[in-house]
């Protein structure tokens, strides 16, 4: 059994002041970068540190898992107006508190108005050459040890209005196209690609510039048009090398109105891609392992539940942890589980209640619990 998280880490104070500037517009780009580098190095150097075998650059040079896309794809300017989500209308207090500060406003979704085509080379190059860098400076190498997310194309449809394409078919489509190349870059390099898809989960309960879509096919007939998206995208990809993230949101909310992991989880196990990242220890989600065992999982998929919260700064224990790894061992195996998070720990810059010490202690506490399974 193998340890590994989400994706993004906290990222440091002075890098955030950073992003924020270059969203804006402004600042100096070789500061950034000379940040950027710094921060990847600390971050990897960390994660082997706390134990912890299939790291990831903790998106240090981007400013959200699905927003950097506005740099590296043509057709998409302008301002699209917020989502909102159904479950915090119960709770206006928690959006406000979350969404409506420094943070929020650096969200800063786009528009799709023109042509979808793919620019990101010299990006993704960048991200994977730092990563790969600080991979040396550790000791380790990039084949199978260390992965990049990126974000799927749902979950760049459902984030920006199309204002350009006929039917949202036809702009799924143009962006699985375009986003292929930077998925294809991280792979060739030897590294693992992690496709970000809240989209799926989040249909039945966000209130999307698309939700008409999500309306007239159903939440299972939208996660079955998001996989052929990706599906589309993954041609020629060797599956073994991609891992899927579904997460409903990495919010402080209710989350009472989430759609049910085993409704969604049969069409996701049809696509592609071989690991499937959940959540599976947040009080709203950690029951499903029951519905995940009652479901048909096919020999060649590997589950990769979330055995800690991203959401609050208590340290699960490693027995804690272990436990909820052997619910899952129990229907695959111990080979075909992974142990990581539910969600990562600063999905925007700015974003996340985690400090960086509790990050660390929580993978240092997800190695320890996958050793107590292995033993």
């Amino acid at each position: 059994m193998r340890t590994t998280h989400v994706g993004s880490l906290p990222r440091p104070e002075a890098l955030t002041r950073l992003m924020y500037q270059h969203q804006e517009g402004a600042g100096d780009a070789a500061e950034l970068e000379a940040a950027v580098t710094e921060a990847v190095h600390d971050v990897v150097a960390m994660q082997h540190g706390a134990g912890i075998d299939v790291v990831s650059d903790g998106e240090m040079g981007k400013p959200g898992f699905v927003n950097y896309v506005r740099e590296r794809l043509t057709g998409f300017s302008g301002q699209a107006p917020g989502w909102s989500i159904d479950d915090l209308e119960a709770a206006p207090e928690l959006a406000i508190a979350q969404y409506g500060g420094e943070a929020g406003a650096h969200i800063m979704p786009a528009n799709c108005e023109g042509p979808v085509s793919y620019v990101g080379a010299e990006a993704v190059a960048r991200d994977i050459a730092t990563l790969r860098l600080a991979l040396e400076k550790t000791g380790h190498t990039a084949d199978g040890d260390a992965f990049v997310p990126a974000a799927s194309p749902g979950c760049i449809a459902t984030g920006s209005p199309n204002l350009h394409y006929p039917d949202y078919d036809s702009y799924l489509d143009a962006l699985a196209d375009a986003m292929r190349e930077e998925y294809r870059a991280i792979v060739d390099a030897g590294l693992v690609l992690q496709l970000d898809c809240p989209d799926i989960p989040m249909a039945g309960h966000t209130e999307f510039w698309c939700r008409d879509e999500v309306r007239r096919r159903g939440l299972v007939g939208f996660a079955e048009r998001h996989m052929a998206a990706i599906d589309r995208a993954l041609e020629g990809i060797d599956p073994s090398r991609v891992r899927l993230h579904l997460c409903w949101g990495n919010y402080e909310g209710p989350h009472h109105l989430d759609a049910p992991l085993a409704e969604l989880l049969p069409p996701v196990l049809a696509g592609a891609p071989t690991t499937i990242s959940f959540e599976a220890a947040n009080p709203r989600h950690e029951h499903e392992w029951e519905d995940v065992a009652e479901l048909p999982i096919p020999e060649d998929k590997v589950l990769l539940p979330g055995v800690v919260d991203t959401l609050n700064n208590i340290v699960e224990h490693p027995r804690l942890i272990a436990q909820r790894l052997g619910r899952f061992t129990r229907v695959v195996g111990t080979d075909r589980v992974m142990a990581g998070t539910d969600c990562g720990f600063g999905t925007f810059v700015g974003f996340g209640r985690v400090g960086p010490r509790v990050a660390e202690m929580k993978l240092r506490a997800i190695a320890e619990g996958a050793a107590l399974v292995r033993s």
